[in-house]
């Protein structure tokens, strides 16, 4: 973190704050140093694609996989992975795209398909799962539009639905609609009848637009070529970062490679400046941003994606290996109310909520994914029996007024 002492003991390095930054290449065990995307399944097994092959790091050892090994790979270039609720690993290529089937490393079998089995383009940029299952791939070539896998069959959308210039990457907000970000025009919103656009002309910082997440309070950050514009969870109100990631002056472009949410509800971003070869990961904590880069100890300054874990763990893959933030305290608290608290029982499975105002508040539980699967509106009372909800990783939203509390919770 920029302007604050920091220590280095081999390739850890803590800050006032108490996070560690620990590097890994390939003489760790990484296939190739050069990382292109990260994913996580769900045993918190890391997945890595890289100009040379996919390698897997259970936290203690390493598997990799390349054409030379499994001929059935489309190539060993990856652009985009992702570990789907399924258990099954996607990673999408310049040719098409394959499926580790259940993420098995023991015995692995790998599917691929192409636009002969009905992707609508076979260089695929993204590959995003949304709530209710389906798989999104998108396609930045002219045109191409994104593909759609629900298991069994293949559909598309193409121009004059979404932008002819192709779309970067793909998000779901609470009510399953699609956000889609494309390189020459904007942001793209489907709500599985209407396609709407919006430009810089209706809020956006750029219409470059290359990343999206929405966050659990769906809210939309959009990535772009000079930073981060954030869209209200109605649609009505667009807010400006372009300051995330400090450079010297007169330097300030931010251009926006990916963006994830962890379970405080803190919004990262790895930004990467090409003319200047200079990047690093940035995060917004609700009221301003932090960043780290290659003088706190991050790998590399070419940053190419990131993917956080189920302790918050933030995985940052970069050109020259990859990086592991741990030990991330949320030093700076999502509302300055610090009466407002949530406490979950994991023997009852109940959560109580301690608020020193008397009003209503909204309840949301939202799973991995950040679907909305349990909600609550203007209620008073302060316990809440999650039992019925199957096991699982969720997340709770407290909203009272104007002050949030947020909490992680298991439940078995």
């Amino acid at each position: 973190m920029k302007n604050i002492f920091i220590l280095l003991f081999n390739c850890m390095i803590m800050n006032a704050f108490g996070q560690v930054i620990t590097n890994y290449t390939s003489q760790d065990g990484l296939i190739n140093n050069y990382v292109e995307c990260v994913a996580i399944d769900a045993n918190d097994n890391i997945w890595f694609g890289t100009a040379f092959g996919v390698s897997m790091f259970n936290g203690s050892s390493w598997v990799s996989f390349d054409q030379s090994t499994y001929p059935l790979m489309l190539s060993d270039d990856i652009k985009a992975i992702t570990a789907a609720s399924s258990g099954d690993i996607w990673i999408g290529t310049d040719y098409g795209v394959n499926r580790l089937i259940d993420g098995n490393t023991a015995f692995p079998s790998w599917e691929s398909y192409t636009i002969n089995d009905g992707l609508a383009n076979n260089k695929v940029t993204s590959i995003d799962e949304s709530p209710s299952g389906e798989l999104w791939f998108a396609h930045s070539s002219f045109s191409a539009g994104v593909s759609v896998f629900d298991g069994s069959l293949w559909s598309s959308y193409g121009s004059p639905d979404l932008p002819i210039s192709g779309i970067c990457a793909t998000s779901f907000d609470s009510n399953g609609d699609k956000w889609f970000t494309s390189p020459l025009d904007g942001l793209v919103h489907f709500d599985d009848n209407l396609f709407t656009q919006y430009t810089i002309s209706d809020g956006l910082v750029s219409n470059y637009s290359t990343a999206i997440c929405v966050d659990n309070n769906d809210h939309k950050w959009i990535g772009s070529g000079s930073g981060m514009t954030q869209l209200n969870a109605s649609n009505s109100n667009f807010t400006k970062h372009t300051l995330m990631y400090l450079l010297p002056p007169p330097d300030t472009l931010n251009p926006v490679v990916d963006i994830a949410e962890d379970s405080w509800g803190r919004i990262w971003a790895t930004i990467y400046v090409g003319y200047l070869a200079e990047g690093g990961v940035a995060f917004w904590n609700g009221s301003q941003w932090f960043d780290y880069d290659q003088n706190d100890g991050i790998i590399g300054p070419n940053v190419r994606g990131l993917a956080i874990d189920s302790e918050d763990n933030v995985w940052i893959a970069t050109s020259t290996g990859v990086s592991r933030i741990s030990a991330i305290s949320n030093f700076i608290k999502d509302s300055d109310n610090t009466d407002l608290n949530i406490f979950f029982n994991n023997v009852t499975e109940k959560i109580n909520i301690s608020s020193k105002e008397n009003f209503s508040f909204s309840f949301r539980v939202y799973n991995t994914l950040g679907a909305l699967i349990y909600n609550l509106d203007n209620i008073f009372k302060k316990e809440i029996d999650l039992s019925m909800i199957k096991s699982g990783i969720y997340y709770i939203s407290v909203v009272q007024g104007g002050e949030i509390a947020k909490k992680k919770v298991v439940i078995h």
